[in-house]
């Protein structure tokens, strides 16, 4: 078992109401008089010791992961009892908590910015964390907790969910997917119909599985796999935003696809299509991010990483300054590279060499790295 050699941050969140009513008839466990029906019934809380068996797969990682969670039964108590390092950034009003509590400590830790978000309920439990998450592109993973378990966004048990982590954690790759979240309409249910819904969705770990094109090598394959990547950063591109284009092959492939001349050593400005600057120095990154952002522009910076060496940043692309990347903003960096480069890394983690050791440690974790269209590969990122 190779050890990772930097701390992963994630989000856990805790429905300690989740599943109550399964065991004792009621088909669930959505609304406080369904649970207070469900406790005077005799039913017993069990995701606190479902979520106990999931993490308890991370225990030999322990030292490696930081929790950012909320406090009492929604996190803090189980992560406390294992021996985790924890931040409490929720604390709910009451003790028997409702929906508005999973949602309200969903955002407080997503604005911590952890690298991926565990998460133990059911349906329900999903719902109010894509409620939460809205936009924002924050992997999951599901612990199944509940009596309804129709999203996709769960593993299949317990323990798979916290092999899934200890696996990411390893420096496996893993691609992820989008996944539905679906609910049904428990007062229907409970009549004998099921009325399902989808609510959105999260993306999720995927299976370690990789495109036919990826596996067979040659340039024809490499080509059509660039274009995939090409195709979705192209499709994701917004007129008003200024984009920091870095060095290498894969994104020169991108500015090939959108018609415009690259410095392949260097880096480019594009805005609305157009090349705006060819070649940029730090200094003209700052200013130009600067003006952007007074502007009311949005900046975002894509980059490539170094093939065999897995350094995004601190090599080759040193007009990428401290003060550039902080201006620009972790969430606003697009890594992109196919999965035959990431592969060769040997599940080595991508590198990060700012000369700001800080700044490192901040994008330090797990990012997103686009290998093919609507494709995203999980991949670790140290110092």
């Amino acid at each position: 078992m190779s050890k990772p050699q930097k701390k992963f941050t994630f989000g856990f969140v805790v429905n300690p109401y989740a599943g109550i009513g399964g065991a004792v008839a009621l088909k669930g466990s959505d609304g406080a008089q369904t649970r207070a029906e469900a406790l005077a019934r005799g039913a017993e809380q069990k995701a606190g010791l479902r979520s106990e068996q999931a993490l308890k797969q991370l225990l030999d990682y322990r030292e490696s992961i930081e929790f950012v969670t909320a406090a009492g039964a929604m996190g803090a108590d189980i992560l406390a009892q294992l021996g985790f390092a924890y931040q409490v950034v929720y604390t709910p009003e009451h003790a028997q908590t409702e929906a508005e509590d999973t949602q309200r400590a969903v955002t407080a830790i997503a604005a911590q910015q952890p690298d991926l978000l565990v998460f133990a309920g059911g349906d329900g439990t999903a719902r109010d964390v894509v409620s939460a998450l809205g936009d924002k592109a924050l992997p999951v993973v599901g612990i199944p907790a509940g009596v309804k378990i129709h999203s996709g966004v769960y593993a299949i048990t317990p323990s798979a969910a916290g092999k899934v982590l200890a696996q990411l954690i390893s420096g496996q790759l893993t691609t992820l997917r989008a996944a539905d979240v679906m609910d049904i309409d428990e007062h229907a249910f409970r009549e004998g119909t099921v009325r399902a819904r989808r609510y959105g969705e999260l993306q999720v770990p995927g299976e370690l599985e990789y495109m036919q094109a990826v596996k067979v090598g040659g340039k024809e394959s490499d080509e059509l796999v660039l274009a995939d990547i090409a195709a979705d950063v192209i499709e994701s591109m917004d007129n008003d935003t200024l984009y920091i284009i870095g060095s290498g092959s894969t994104v020169g492939f991108i500015m090939a696809e959108l018609g415009l001349a690259n410095t392949l050593l260097g880096v480019d400005l594009v805005r609305d299509n157009t090349l705006v600057a060819s070649d940029v120095t730090g200094l003209q990154l700052v200013n130009a991010v600067q003006s952007a952002q007074e502007e009311g522009r949005k900046v975002v910076m894509i980059i490539t990483l170094i093939g065999g060496q897995g350094h995004i940043f601190g090599r080759g692309n040193q007009q990428l300054t401290p003060q550039v990347i902080r201006a620009v903003g972790k969430e606003n960096i697009i890594v992109v590279a196919t999965k035959k480069k990431l592969q060769e890394l040997n599940q080595r983690p991508l590198r990060v060499d700012t000369g700001d050791a800080d700044l490192d440690a901040e994008l330090s974790g797990f990012i997103a790295v686009t290998s093919g269209y609507h494709d995203r590969t999980m991949v670790a990122v140290a110092t």
